[in-house]
């Protein structure tokens, strides 16, 4: 009798151990949906994440690249998964800030469809010209484009996106009228402007040093609160004249609504450990960019702060992509 108690209490502890690895996360390969195309920014940022998180994790994370519609459709992918941990992804500044201003039609609500799990970096931009440009200072700029309104021209990587918003944003604080030339991405607008097709850009920090460095482009000022240590010599647009043209280009990790909270704790914990390595720390300090991290609840703050910001920033612009 004794025995067979002993067998049972076994057998017992088996089932629940075996239970327990069964239930343990992650026990297979998570997905990671970046928004946009492979070869950007996010999806290069996508990858380093989604790796050294796969490492620590001890499963790895591949990337399934869904773009379209300024990333509405990779993020309303994210939205409609199972909040099991198992599909994450990439919560850009225009899909979770702008985009619901922006479109008539959002088959998702990013503050209530979406978890956010941790802020992965946050990027400034650069107002810059060519470097044969008559245009010295920002100064320079808004002089000319009120003595010539609807004749200069900002090129973008597309409707809705920081390059154009930044540009829409300056219009508006600077009470000047210019004629916005969105192109299939950052890299073509800044190609034109480079061949004089286009007047200015303000362009993605990352991307802007090596023209800045390599004296084929002018930087006029940079769009954080503080200069950079990598450019100190450019002024802040506020130092310019135009504190209100403050922007951070951001982006964190995200989940569909109704995930754990101990899983997002765990996420946030592994995401968090993740950016504090050294490698991390190097990809992203030496872009320029600042390194996120922060609890799940600051991730959503922001958020929450910047929807309605740039929300006015479409309405005043009568900014429409359709």
């Amino acid at each position: 009798m004794q025995r067979r108690q002993l067998l049972q209490a076994a057998s017992l502890s088996l089932v629940s151990t075996t239970n327990f690895a069964q239930d343990k996360y992650p026990s297979k390969t998570i997905l990671w949906v970046c928004p946009y195309a492979a070869g950007g920014n996010a999806d290069s940022r996508s990858r380093q994440v989604a790796k050294a998180m796969g490492t620590l994790l001890g499963q790895p994370i591949i990337i399934d690249n869904k773009a379209g519609a300024g990333g509405n459709i990779g993020t309303e992918a994210i939205a409609r998964a199972k909040p099991d941990g198992y599909t994450l992804g990439m919560g850009n500044f225009a899909p979770l800030a702008v985009n619901q201003a922006l479109f008539k039609k959002l088959n998702f609500d990013p503050l209530n469809d979406l978890t956010p799990i941790a802020l992965i970096e946050k990027g400034p931009l650069i107002l810059m010209v060519r470097n044969d440009s008559p245009y010295k200072t920002v100064k320079d700029l808004v002089a000319a484009a009120k003595a010539a309104p609807g004749k200069l021209s900002y090129g973008s990587g597309g409707i809705g996106g920081s390059h154009h918003l930044s540009g829409a944003l300056f219009e508006h604080a600077a009470g000047i009228d210019m004629i916005h030339a969105p192109y299939k991405s950052g890299s073509a607008a800044a190609t034109d402007l480079m061949g004089g097709q286009v007047h200015m850009m303000f362009e993605q920090m990352y991307a802007a040093m090596p023209s800045i460095q390599g004296g084929r482009m002018r930087a006029l000022a940079i769009t954080s609160k503080k200069r950079s240590p990598l450019l100190p010599n450019i002024p802040t647009m506020a130092e310019q004249g135009f504190p209100e043209v403050e922007v951070l280009n951001w982006q964190g990790l995200i989940g569909p609504k109704g995930m754990a909270p101990e899983l997002v704790k765990q996420l946030n914990a592994v995401c968090n450990q993740a950016l504090q390595t050294a490698e991390m720390k190097e990809k992203i300090l030496s872009q320029g960019n600042e390194v996120g991290g922060g609890t799940p609840e600051q991730f959503a703050a922001l958020i929450k702060a910047e929807a309605p910001r740039w929300a006015k920033v479409v309405r005043d612009a009568k900014i429409d992509p359709e």
